[in-house]
């Protein structure tokens, strides 16, 4: 995000300065993560990720094609195994057009079988605006943009402290290897970005700021079965996942998660003993898929506001000038879109 906001600010001010604490951008929950292209279904009425999600979907696509961004409609499958979950599809497509998603279909068990044969499915709702991104690409086009602009991309800057006086914010990186004055600081730091809005001056547990770490873990499958679009299942209720699903990549690689698995702290192992309940989930919509067929692929971590078993947290993009720190902007929470 703070690339995407790097180019905005650059078109129309002087003197954007985006700071980056790893080699490269994007390296954390921006690129780990499924690269799809969601279609806005689940979220809460009135929730940002709703709207956002929405509307970023419409907006999405004609960019990508403008500037030669790999990305695909593939469309998504969300499968009913059962007819108790048969009964949710109804319940899921009225959910999405309250949230402006109208393009829904609900099909029988002949029509999604005629669409994707190796699939169990009793039912299932068919979503033809999502796809998938070359998530990489849109970055670097991004960054491009911005210094094209004249913005500066300054890596391997981790900002250590800010020091604010008279709206005016001194930020020092490296531990005093950098610093500089600016009256706007948009903290756009991800899983970090709790921590930025507390070196500010935030009470971040006051505020409700405070971060927790949810990994999601990936698996791939050798032999893979033959898809065409994403496949959903009815996700279970009341929790912070939409359970294992499959996805494809634009080589047309298949890979299954992520799960939801709440961590202390940030690494990317993945625990290969996670096999079984991955299987466990897949085989009830992709009977042939066997525990054997399943390998590690990947991981990423979700910066979410909400702990296992808490109400559902939206978005925080806030600017704080009401709380006492004027030209400070805080986005907390902002979390790979899960539907």
């Amino acid at each position: 995000m703070g690339l995407s906001i790097a180019e905005e600010l650059s078109a129309k001010y002087k003197r954007v300065l985006l700071l980056e604490k790893n080699d490269g951008c994007g390296q954390e929950t921006s690129s780990r993560n499924s690269e799809v292209i969601h279609a806005g279904i689940y979220y809460p009425h009135g929730f940002l990720k709703a709207s956002l999600c929405t509307e970023g979907n419409r907006l999405l696509y004609d960019p990508c094609g403008k500037r030669n961004i790999s990305h695909k409609r593939t469309g998504k499958l969300i499968v009913a195994v059962n007819d108790a979950k048969c009964e949710r599809l109804e319940k899921i497509k009225m959910h999405a057009e309250g949230n402006g998603v109208f393009d829904l279909t609900l099909l029988g068990k002949k029509q999604a079988l005629t669409l994707e044969p190796e699939v169990s499915a009793k039912a299932a709702i068919y979503s033809p605006s999502t796809g998938i991104i070359d998530s990489h690409s849109l970055m670097r086009s991004f960054s491009i943009n911005a210094e094209k602009n004249g913005a500066v991309v300054a890596l391997r800057s981790k900002v250590t402290a800010i020091r604010a006086k008279d709206g005016i914010d001194e930020l020092e990186t490296n531990g005093g290897e950098y610093r500089f004055h600016t009256r706007v600081v948009i903290n756009s730091a991800g899983l970090y970005s709790d921590s930025i809005a507390a070196m500010a001056g935030i009470d971040i547990e006051r505020h409700g700021y405070r971060l927790k770490y949810c990994k999601g873990n990936y698996f791939s499958t050798s032999p893979a079965p033959k898809l065409n679009h994403l496949f959903y299942p009815v996700p279970p209720e009341n929790t912070e996942s939409l359970g294992i699903h499959a996805t494809l990549d634009l080589g047309n690689r298949i890979k299954f998660g992520p799960d939801s698995q709440y961590v202390d702290e940030i690494e990317y192992s993945i625990d290969g003993r996670r096999r079984e309940s991955f299987y466990q989930s897949i085989q009830n919509y992709l009977p042939g898929i066997k525990p054997e067929h399943l390998h590690t692929e990947m991981c990423g971590i979700r910066p979410k506001l909400q702990g296992p078993g808490e109400a559902y947290r939206d978005f925080i993009i806030k600017d704080e000038s009401d709380t006492g720190y004027p030209g400070l902007i805080n986005l907390i929470g902002i979390e790979s879109p899960p539907d």
